[in-house]
């Protein structure tokens, strides 16, 4: 084998070893307890509740047939459901209230408090 064809095939192998070993995913707040900065006041809809919902609850919340009856994606719906403290009540896992996310870990402390500081704004549309 030539020196041109070791260094291509040493050079790829580099390669495909860093592309794989930078897919590795962990939950900051689970491997820096106390690190992460967490803040549930001045809470906006758009930037902090939306994408919470979007990744946690539309999966089965959203559509035609939202499971349970329960339509969580769109203001109007979502903003139903945290004033009569289901939402609050269900990610909290609250007694008396459905577990949600269902058949999934609790949400984090943060998400959570995230969306209790919106709830107990007022839940505005900002």
């Amino acid at each position: 084998m030539k020196l041109s064809s070791l260094v291509t095939a040493f050079t790829t192998l580099i390669v495909i070893a860093l592309s794989v070993s930078g897919c590795y995913y962990d939950k900051e707040e689970l491997l820096y307890p106390g690190n992460s900065v967490c803040d549930s006041t001045a809470v906006k809809y758009s930037t902090a509740v939306l994408p919470i919902m979007s990744a946690s609850c539309y999966s089965c919340h959203a559509g035609n047939f939202p499971s349970g009856g329960i339509k969580l994606d769109t203001y109007s719906d979502l903003r139903v459901q945290a004033l009569n403290g289901k939402l609050y009540g269900s990610i909290s896992h609250s007694a008396g209230y459905s577990q949600m996310p269902k058949n999934l870990p609790q949400l984090s402390a943060c998400k959570i408090a995230t969306i209790k500081g919106w709830v107990d704004a007022g839940a505005p549309n900002n």
